[in-house]
């Protein structure tokens, strides 16, 4: 089995699961993974529960990256390695340089509860917002429009994140996207209004994602004020 990689945005940390062998045919897709991740963060979650065989270049990459993470002030975090995998990394010695976690939600858990990187968004009291939809490129738009608004602003592609994220931190607005619903079962507006709080929770309307970008944006800070004014749920 080749390599194969599923990544997400949670909050500020990037976690990024792999699946197959980690060797040398098959690092470079693992590294534009995460050459990607470091455009959006220095917090890294290598999520192994899928990895079947990983060789010493394999090692090597990772050891790299290490370097690179923590030298610009993040870091790069193992999660939920299978047995011979876990065996490899206790051989290696690189238990004693990694930080490994048995689960990747215990991984994400311990970034989000250290303090923000600094040089990354400052802290705005009362504007912070957190953005759920399961489309990243909705979410990298709302990230860049309500930052230059003034909003600190998190995002996340799942409801299962979004939970944490609201678990870790206090948000003032929780912004639900068009496609922010995972499944049929609980609709993620209900599921994420029991873990606000005190957040506001707005939620976008179906066609919000094809309207034009201008009028999106204008429309979604609207929306926000209005929920700023009426100091409520909408």
């Amino acid at each position: 089995m080749s390599l194969s990689t599923d990544a997400r945005l949670c909050g500020a940390v990037y976690v990024i699961h792999c699946s197959g062998r980690i060797t040398t045919d098959t690092l470079g897709l693992l590294e534009m993974s995460i050459g990607r991740a470091l455009l959006e963060s220095r917090r890294l979650v290598l999520d192994l529960g899928g990895v079947t065989r990983m060789d010493s270049s394999g090692i090597g990459l990772f050891v790299r990256y290490l370097s690179h993470t923590r030298s610009r002030g993040g870091d790069l975090r193992l999660s939920t390695a299978p047995p011979l995998i876990a065996e490899l990394l206790r051989a290696t010695r690189l238990t004693t340089v990694f930080k490994v976690y048995d689960s990747e939600e215990e991984a994400i858990l311990t970034f989000l509860k250290e303090p923000a990187l600094s040089g990354g968004n400052v802290s705005r009291e009362g504007r912070s917002v957190l953005f759920v939809d399961r489309s990243s490129d909705l979410c990298a738009f709302a990230r860049a429009l309500l930052d230059s608004h003034g909003y600190n602003v998190a995002s996340t592609c799942r409801t299962h994140d979004a939970k944490l994220l609201l678990l870790s931190s206090n948000f003032d607005y929780v912004i639900l996207g068009p496609e922010s619903s995972q499944g049929p079962s609980l609709p993620a507006t209900d599921i994420l209004k029991s873990a606000a709080q005190k957040a506001r929770v707005v939620q976008l309307p179906p066609g919000f994602s094809y309207d034009d970008p201008q009028r999106a944006g204008a429309e979604l800070l609207r929306m926000l004020e209005g929920a700023k004014s009426a100091g409520a749920q909408v």
